[in-house]
């Protein structure tokens, strides 16, 4: 899959999420295509093919093997992300 950086998207009233177009094209996501939704922590992982849970979790250790990250520094940079859109969205907390 080609690199694209994050973007934000909104889930609207009745829980449905539009996966931006570049995301669908770079993950190869066509119409009516079926999805995983996978939670890790406070985060989700949304994948194109339905993976059983041992696939995942075998998955996911190949991605963060491949990075060099542990499960502490990948779940950390997700807060950071987390934090830096929502920087981006609403401003500094507090203000």
């Amino acid at each position: 899959m080609q690199a694209v950086k994050s973007m934000v998207a909104e889930i609207k009233s009745r829980g449905q999420l539009t996966i931006p177009k570049k995301i669908r094209e770079a993950s190869h996501l066509e119409e009516g295509e079926a999805v995983s939704i996978i939670p890790v922590g406070d985060s989700i992982i949304v994948t194109p093919k339905r993976l059983e849970l041992d696939e995942a979790r075998k998955q996911l250790r190949k991605i963060l093997k491949g990075s060099g990250l542990s499960v502490e520094e990948l779940l950390g940079g997700i807060k950071e992300e987390r934090e830096n859109l929502y920087k981006e969205r609403y401003g500094k907390k507090g203000s």
